[in-house]
């Protein structure tokens, strides 16, 4: 566990995927990586720091999440940083346990309908680690100044997917999702639950948004070419309407 990594490092992503996708297997991906990073004088180690984690997010992937290969069409569709910053989130969250920890626990408070603001101060993430459990019956134990490092990487997390604005702040709202992110936490809800997506859309919760704006981003994607309302069994239901992501090799649905 690398509790001083959980950044997103969207541009470095971004290339690593761009490399996958033109190249397809990631030994050939891992050299012409390094061969670039010592050309520009970077040190290896920081380069195989960076390389293993951010392999790690796009190997790990559920298949619920796109395929790294067609990360770089989804990405030529975002408008902005942040929209690329809440797709790299989701493979993140799945990825690290513990931030996958951390944030359900503050999924947990938005879907039981608490209203506070979403605090990301050190007490507070300190908090939820110190109710950590593993499975050998062990608990959260880092040295301090470790612990503050990572709680710091946390936060700059929540600042690259809009949920806290500014250097200082450390008290946030859920964020606005752009078109291209929104769909694919949309596919990537429908895919990991099943015919549950819908009451319980694991997508819009990693995003931290309350049940009150669901059927705004429902209405939202089903205004696309990519999704649908289908009519099932009496009832309403919202589906794709090919593959979740079918709508990238279909020239984009935005």
């Amino acid at each position: 566990m690398d509790l001083t990594m959980c950044g997103l490092l969207v541009e470095r992503a971004e290339e690593l995927a761009r490399l996958y996708a033109e190249h397809g297997n990631w030994n050939d991906v891992q050299d012409i990586w390094f061969d670039e990073r010592l050309s520009n004088r970077s040190t290896r180690g920081s380069s195989q720091k960076i390389y293993r984690v951010l392999t790690s997010r796009f190997k790990n992937a559920p298949t619920a999440l796109p395929n790294p290969s067609i990360l770089p069409a989804i990405f030529d569709e975002c408008q902005t940083t942040r929209d690329k910053a809440q797709i790299l989130y989701l493979y993140l969250v799945s990825d690290d346990s513990l931030v996958r920890y951390v944030v359900h626990e503050y999924v947990a408070r938005v879907a039981q309908g608490k209203q506070e603001p979403l605090d990301f101060s050190n007490e507070t993430l300190i908090q939820i680690l110190d109710r950590l459990e593993y499975s050998n019956g062990g608990g959260f134990d880092y040295a301090e100044s470790t612990t503050e490092r990572w709680c710091e990487g946390f936060r700059s997390v929540m600042r690259e997917i809009g949920v806290l604005d500014g250097q200082q702040t450390i008290v946030g709202d859920p964020p606005s999702i752009g078109d291209v992110p929104l769909l694919v936490s949309m596919g990537y809800s429908y895919g990991v639950d099943g015919d549950e997506w819908l009451t319980e859309p694991r997508g819009l919760f990693y995003l931290f948004q309350p049940e009150d704006r669901w059927e705004e981003f429902f209405d939202r994607v089903a205004s696309t070419d990519a999704w649908e309302y289908l009519e099932l069994h009496g009832e309403l239901d919202l589906r794709p309407t090919d593959g979740p992501y079918s709508w990238v090799q279909d020239g984009g649905a935005v």
